[in-house]
């Protein structure tokens, strides 16, 4: 026998205790990674090869700015910058002419509402957002696992682009991994509280960020609240479901935050239409 925390251990339960310790699994579910920033590279490559195809097709004057950014209402561009606010869909807008239709998420260009979150154009946007990803991405990954991590991730994302679709100007195009980012931020925040760490270097960080958020012009404030209160909400999913049918728990709760953003984009669809 061997001396345990509480009483004594027979060597083959410490064997069987060990083998299970090794089995791989992460704090709350899901399979360990064994190179934790892995995702968080290959993420931070996508954004990477994205920018520099906007950089070589035009820098902000790209096409691929307004295929790929979030616009939740379709708009006639005007050459030169600016656009016919009279020009409500595509067949006004070619009467506009030298007029230039855009497309947003309520003419059927669903994908934005994924693919802004991979769009930057200024070399800082990305730089930024990109560090934060590097800093904080493999630290969610190492409690979650690899596939509840890019859930998040994404799920963060995109609750950043319901909010930017509910809240921002129609005509306002919003681009960037901001959404995503603080969805990060929510997360270890969860993760802090739920462990009883100290809060106080994540709420100084946090501060700073929505410091910068609403004194910095230009930043969507919407974006990053939906991806704050999506990512604290997803982790709470994942960090608080029981061990009993943990797995099942944190899929049916993702599943649900989808439908809930699913009926939101509708909805607002409905409205902007």
């Amino acid at each position: 026998m061997r001396d345990a925390s509480v009483g004594f251990q027979c060597p083959s339960c410490v064997k069987e205790g060990s083998k299970q310790t090794r089995s791989g699994r992460a704090t709350y579910g899901g399979r360990r990674s064994d190179n934790p920033t892995l995702t968080s590279n290959v993420l931070i490559g996508v954004n990477v090869a994205v920018w520099l195809a906007v950089l070589v097709t035009g820098f902000a004057a790209s096409q691929l700015v307004d295929l790929l950014g979030l616009l939740p209402r379709g708009r006639c561009d005007a050459p030169g910058g600016g656009f016919f606010p009279g020009a409500a869909d595509a067949q006004t807008c070619a009467l506009a002419t030298p007029g230039t239709w855009v497309p947003g998420v309520a003419d059927g260009a669903f994908w934005q509402l994924v693919t802004s979150q991979f769009l930057h154009v200024q070399p800082w946007h990305i730089a930024a957002n990109m560090l934060a990803l590097w800093s904080l991405g493999p630290e969610v990954e190492r409690s979650f696992g690899r596939a509840r991590f890019l859930a998040l991730y994404l799920l963060s994302g995109l609750a950043g682009s319901v909010a930017v679709l509910w809240f921002s100007a129609p005509v306002d195009l919003t681009l960037g991994a901001s959404g995503a980012i603080y969805g990060l931020f929510g997360a270890i925040a969860v993760i802090t509280f739920k462990v009883k760490a100290d809060l106080r270097s994540i709420g100084v960080l946090l501060a700073i960020n929505v410091f910068i958020t609403f004194a910095v012009p230009n930043i969507s404030w919407q974006g990053h609240l939906g991806g704050l209160l999506g990512g604290a909400a997803i982790a709470a999913i994942i960090v608080y479901s029981p061990r009993a049918r943990r797995t099942q728990i944190q899929v049916l709760g993702l599943v649900g935050i989808t439908a809930l953003l699913a009926a939101l984009i509708a909805l607002r669809i409905d409205t902007l239409g």
